[in-house]
């Protein structure tokens, strides 16, 4: 399967969502897809899922289709899915404990092995089946138990620290829900996820809707009245 040198970023923000659809679709015994279908799934065009497919050398048979469990194997593979991924967490806080009880993660091969916080209250404990550490055990625990993943959910001020902890101890990729940008050498990569600029996202859209609607109510309160 050929694959261009370089994916634009679109495309393979697009890739969970695909693979997220075609798993329903297999749960439902779908068997067989369109590219329109996929495409009104998806809220795209048909050209626009072939063009992201064609990034990958194409999937599919032109007048047939897409057949839904191959697909999904071949978006999977090209997620890194099919493979086991041991994490560690560091910030056993509202967020580290999400990421460590979200059992969609485990059903994907994301194992959680530990977290690591600062809290003696929360040092010791067992959480959603997840050991809490001392972060001052991470470069140790990070010796006798080598993590691919690690989870930054902890304040700002100490995130790229403890992203500089994680990489000495070999971890190859950050997650990082803290509010800032990290900053890794070019071995590593990191994912920023910034749930307040989500939000603003959100808000954004919701203020040009109620702008659009106020513009819509003040046209038509301004519109000639009908001649009886």
């Amino acid at each position: 399967m050929a694959v261009q040198n370089k994916v634009s970023l679109p495309v393979i923000k697009r890739l969970p969502k695909y693979y997220r659809y075609l798993t329903n679709l297999s749960a439902d015994g779908k068997d067989k897809i369109s590219s329109s279908e996929l495409a009104h799934m998806m809220g795209t065009t048909a050209s626009q899922v072939r063009q992201d497919f064609n990034c990958f050398g194409g999937f599919g048979q032109q007048g047939y289709g897409y057949n839904v469990a191959e697909l999904r194997a071949h978006i999977g593979s090209i997620l890194g899915l099919g493979r086991k991924y041991d994490m560690i967490i560091v910030g056993a806080g509202n967020i580290g404990q999400a990421v460590a009880w979200y059992p969609g993660f485990s059903q994907r091969g994301f194992e959680p092995l530990a977290m690591f916080d600062v809290k003696p209250d929360l040092i010791g404990r067992v959480i959603r089946g997840v050991p809490v550490y001392s972060v001052t055990e991470l470069k140790v625990f990070l010796q006798e138990h080598p993590a691919t993943i690690g989870v930054v959910s902890t304040p700002a001020r100490v995130a790229q620290q403890i992203a500089q902890q994680m990489i000495e101890g070999g971890v190859r990729a950050i997650w990082n829900f803290a509010p800032l940008d990290l900053k890794v050498p070019d071995n590593v990569v990191v994912n920023n996820v910034h749930l307040t600029d989500s939000l603003l996202v959100l808000t954004y859209r919701l203020h040009q809707l109620e702008r659009a609607e106020e513009e819509q109510a003040a046209e038509s309160a301004a519109a000639p009245a009908e001649e009886e």
